[in-house]
């Protein structure tokens, strides 16, 4: 039987129960996250099969950044003038279309190299419509008390993909071929398609502003203006550029003797922030999300620092385990904080500020740990990108109380949030889907 303590951290699963829209976009977002594992390991090796170069591979990484930057900001102006089931379809239609190029060119009698580029950067371009489309739906489907609760289990869904779909995409890449990997990736957008379009529409709200440079300017002055929000966005900047050590992990793999454990390296951060998530349910009870944020961040740069110190790759695991578990932590709640506070007609341009905070941040990262292993060595390179990491966190906790005083019980924004979605007529419960 199990214990009351047990269920205490086990996922609180309101919004699955309470909310059909957010179970259809839970599982969409499951399989569709899968299969982009897939391409995320086959499309590098097919690169490097082609070019035999890890300059040209590192490169997919500079052909993402600049539609993340644009386009995640104008998604985010996107989201908040138009219907955002609308917005998720044809993003993710356009996926799948995406990903069947890419097969296409795989069985080609000579593959080109340029679709691949094409392919990540526009993939880049959907990707950062999309995700303030997904991003500002969340609040609109789920209570508002059930919000923590839905971030978890939406970091659950991400983190079963990212265990789950490299060890599965280096099986069929080594057995079955790269064609294979493609046409599973457009498979599973195919079946999150279907389940996308019977969710209920979620139109603009009549006071939104159509997208334009003015708007995106007006949701930049509002996250100005939240200081607490501000400081979320740095904390994870910070964490990320100086703390992301992916890009080093094959080298302190060779350093440590041990290239068996590559694949299990990869593997430990979404392993951690997965066990997190399986035992979320505390999260719901903490409600100084600031602090919660703060802390995590800075234990992510002191579990890094951790892995580049040990000289035991078992110890390095599992440093990168832990970092994987604080990362998700500081999600959960920077998470709880936008979907709690944030008006829902700017709800989409903050989801754009917030997509750079966690994706240029890693991406950007890559270079610096890279540089760093070039110029101090791999172990310098990941244990004082992570001590940085963590003397970063702590100045920019001094740097803005608002973030530390913050208290989802308390705070206006909060409580305007929470007056306004209980006095609104409750929309009915009918299609839904949860990404």
């Amino acid at each position: 039987m199990v214990t009351d303590s047990l269920r205490a951290l086990l996922p609180d699963l309101a919004p699955w129960r309470a909310s059909r829209d957010f179970r259809r976009l839970w599982f969409s977002g499951l399989i569709s996250n899968f299969g982009s594992f897939l391409t995320f390991v086959a499309l590098p090796v097919q690169l490097k099969e082609l070019t035999g170069s890890a300059a040209a591979v590192g490169a997919i990484g500079a052909v993402e950044l600049v539609p993340l930057v644009v386009f995640g900001l104008y998604g985010g102006a996107l989201a908040d003038a138009l219907d955002k089931r609308t917005l998720i379809v044809w993003t993710e239609v356009g996926q799948g279309l995406l990903s069947a190029a890419l097969l296409v060119n795989a069985l080609l009698p000579e593959p080109a190299v340029w679709p691949l580029y094409l392919v990540a950067g526009l993939s880049a371009v959907l990707y950062s419509v999309q995700r303030p489309a997904l991003d500002s739906l969340w609040p609109r489907i789920v209570a508002h008390e059930h919000l923590p609760a839905a971030t978890a289990l939406n970091s659950l869904r991400w983190t079963v993909g990212g265990v789950a779909g490299p060890a599965v995409a280096g099986i069929v890449v080594a057995y079955a071929g790269l064609g294979w990997a493609y046409a599973a990736d457009a498979f599973t957008f195919a079946v999150s398609v279907a389940l996308t379009v019977g969710i209920a529409a979620s139109p603009a709200v009549h006071e939104a502003a159509k997208p334009s440079w003015q708007a995106i300017t007006e949701g930049a002055r509002y996250a100005w203006g939240r200081k607490e929000l501000l400081g979320t966005y740095a904390v994870d900047l910070a964490a990320m550029f100086l703390a992301m050590p992916l890009a080093v992990l094959p080298f302190l793999a060779d350093e440590l003797d041990a290239e068996w454990s590559l694949g299990l390296m990869y593997a430990s951060v979404p392993a951690g922030a997965m066990l997190v998530s399986l035992t979320s349910g505390w999260t719901s009870r903490v409600h100084r999300h600031g602090r919660a944020v703060v802390l995590s961040a800075a234990l992510w740069g002191v579990a890094i620092a951790g892995a580049g110190l040990v000289g035991n790759v078992w110890l390095v695991l599992l440093c990168l385990t832990l970092a994987g578990g604080c990362d998700m932590v500081s999600g959960i709640f920077r998470g709880a904080m936008w979907n709690q506070t944030i008006p829902d007609e700017l709800r989409g341009r903050l989801a754009g500020i917030e997509l750079l905070s966690y994706s240029v941040g890693p991406t950007v990262g890559q270079v610096r740990s890279g540089g760093f292993a070039a110029w101090l060595g791999v172990r310098t390179s990941v244990w004082s990108g992570g001590a940085l990491c963590a003397g970063a966190v702590g100045l920019l906790a001094l740097c803005l109380p608002a973030l530390m005083r913050y208290d989802v019980r308390t705070d206006e924004h909060a409580a305007r949030e929470r007056e306004r979605r209980t006095t609104q007529t409750p929309a009915p419960v009918t299609g839904g889907q949860v990404y």
